[in-house]
């Protein structure tokens, strides 16, 4: 496999390789190399300083090995011919040659391989929104949008889909299967849809996709912006997740022609033990302050814990499929946002769904009337919880559910709390312009 590798980049004229490998929240990070230092990187790993990444390593033990996995080589397609680059995706291992308990890839292939001694293939596929905005003279960054059309709207003068397509060939370059891309609710919001996959690949893909987004938006004078809610009063952008099970010959395991919906009880399990761990999901799967200003009734984000059959409200959505195609059976899951870190959510949410099929849980029932419309008396009536309505109520629950603690280890627990209950703090004590506004001459 490494000969064979270094053949394609020897052929593709590649000058420089990028490691690339993610810190807890999400950011990547990169090693470069100039090309003929890439057999030694395929052979010993490299070696870097981690203590200032975020949560990698005290300073007192920051040595990691970034080991490239060798499946995962694209050439970056907007890179310049004479500085020709590719990329590789890397694990990282401490000096001793064990995997990092700060490395997120590594914490998703941990919880991927109890689910394959289970028997189970956890596949995933992310639909992930995101804004493009136009670049102005501002010196702060100002969302406005690049278009004036809406959901799935189709105008010659959209000036955005350029650019989307541009995206898209940039993507099916980087052999990432694109299926559908389409203009969203919100003006100027956009979803590109690729195809689904193992977990594993899925969060490669997603991490692969944010970037390449931002980096043909820049091409072009714009940016793109993953934030959740990055305007007041319109759609946010979601991470809509869908998810299967899969034996290993490739079955599907949510499917049964005779169940419900055409679900099997392990799918009903599965649910259950998402729905159960929910609130604690929350604070990774929607990690940012601004993800709870989309977590609000009325923009079709999930507010209340419950699941339904199409319908939009619920937190986790069974969606029909065509001519029963059992293959195509699947849950997906609504609370999660761009701003996640996709190995941290996928082996979060793939914890959750074990843990409800390892103590036997049975979900509620169906809740298919929209659930914004029910009032307080009418949710107690039906036991239904809510969302955590803040960053700082997700982190309480997070750190009150063993589960999902155990699946992430305290290295990153411990890096994530204390990054996210800063950002809470330091939100909390802005004065912000609504509130010069409402109260500086009536206080």
């Amino acid at each position: 496999m490494k000969s064979e590798l270094l053949t394609r980049v020897k052929e593709g004229n590649i000058k420089f390789v990028s490691l690339q490998f993610t810190d807890i929240l999400g950011n990547v990070k990169s090693v470069t190399l100039p090309v003929d230092q890439l057999p030694r990187a395929l052979e010993e790993g490299i070696w870097f300083d981690g203590s200032s990444i975020e949560g990698f390593a005290r300073i007192y033990e920051s040595d990691r090995v970034l080991v490239p996995d060798t499946t995962t080589y694209r050439v970056l397609p907007w890179s310049a011919p004479e500085r020709r680059r590719a990329r590789l995706f890397c694990d990282v291992y401490g000096p001793d040659g064990t995997p990092s308990p700060s490395d997120p890839r590594q914490v998703l292939k941990r919880v991927l391989a109890r689910a394959a001694d289970m028997g189970y293939t956890f596949n995933t596929g992310p639909e992930i929104e995101f804004f493009i905005f136009e670049r102005t003279n501002s010196e702060r960054p100002h969302p406005v949008p690049y278009d004036v059309v809406g959901y799935f709207d189709f105008s010659p003068r959209d000036k955005a889909q350029q650019v989307r397509s541009e995206i898209v060939l940039a993507l099916k370059a980087l052999g990432i299967e694109v299926e559908m891309s389409h203009h969203e609710v919100a003006t100027g919001q956009h979803e590109i849809d690729f195809r689904y996959s193992d977990a594993l690949s899925s969060a490669d893909n997603a991490i692969t996709f944010k970037y390449t987004v931002r980096a043909i938006a820049a091409s072009e004078n714009l940016y793109a912006s993953f934030m959740p809610k990055p305007i007041f009063g319109i759609n946010g952008s979601g991470m809509h997740t869908h998810q299967s099970l899969a034996d290993r010959s490739g079955r599907n395991l949510f499917y049964d022609p005779n169940g419900p919906q055409h679900l099997s009880k392990l799918a009903h399990a599965f649910v259950a033990g998402q729905l159960q761990h929910a609130r604690a999901l929350s604070a990774i799967l929607a990690p940012t302050v601004n993800s709870y200003k989309r977590l609000t009734p009325g923009y079709e984000a999930p507010v209340y814990i419950g699941w339904a059959h199409l319908n939009r409200s619920a937190l986790i959505r069974v969606p029909s499929v065509h001519n029963g195609n059992g293959a195509a059976v699947r849950l997906e899951l609504r609370c999660p946002d761009p701003s996640a870190n996709p190995y941290l959510a996928f082996a979060a949410m793939l914890a959750a769904g074990l843990d409800g099929i390892e103590k036997g849980l049975t979900p509620p029932e169906m809740v298919n009337e929209d659930l914004y419309h029910f009032d307080e008396a009418e949710l107690k009536r039906r036991n239904i919880r809510t969302l955590p309505g803040t960053l700082a109520e997700a982190l309480d629950e997070l750190e009150k559910d063993e589960v999902i603690l155990n699946t992430l280890g305290a290295p990153i627990v411990e890096t994530f709390l204390r990054a996210k209950r800063a950002e809470w703090e330091e939100y909390r004590i802005q004065v912000t312009p609504w509130e010069l506004e409402r109260y500086l001459e009536t206080a």
